[in-house]
């Protein structure tokens, strides 16, 4: 019976701290978000998105500055994203964006590369340099075919 109990108490722990993680996690988010409503709105198209959602983190340099307010497809069936940017933060017209993963299987967000014209970029306007996303299955199913090529080639007998 007290090992019975002892399961029961580790269980009901374990349970709790999952939850509060949660919790911590969404209390985060928010905080983070928070006060980023006003700002610059620029547009961003894109071929492909996969993984990326409304509230996804917009960062320069690693630091938080915005995040994707907006998705839509455009006439030719082009992902185009609104993000909504700190108005603190000048960016130049050749400002270049990309979407980028937190390790392997992490979160995605859109990183920002500022250029070196002096005109910045002003609410309404458009990154003009856009990187896709990368489908973490696409690119394994790459290595694996990569690999079969190369036991084909070694497997043939020389002539």
């Amino acid at each position: 019976m007290n090992q019975e109990i002892r399961e029961i108490v580790i269980g009901a722990a374990t349970v709790a701290l999952l939850i509060g993680g949660l919790v911590g996690m969404n209390a985060r988010y928010q905080i983070a978000s928070a006060g980023t409503n006003e700002g610059l709105i620029i547009f961003a198209k894109f071929n492909k998105v996969d993984g990326l959602v409304e509230g996804t983190e917009v960062r320069l340099g690693g630091i938080r500055i915005g995040h994707v307010s907006a998705m839509s497809l455009d006439d030719q069936f082009s992902a185009v994203l609104a993000l909504t940017i700190e108005k603190s933060v000048p960016l130049p017209t050749d400002t270049s964006a990309a979407i980028h993963t937190d390790g392997l299987f992490g979160a995605k967000f859109v990183v920002l590369e500022p250029g070196a014209e002096e005109a910045l970029l002003r609410s309404g306007g458009e990154l003009n340099f856009t990187q896709d996303a990368v489908v973490v299955s696409d690119l394994l199913d790459l290595i694996i075919s990569e690999g079969h090529v190369a036991r084909r080639q070694r497997a043939k007998p020389s002539q």
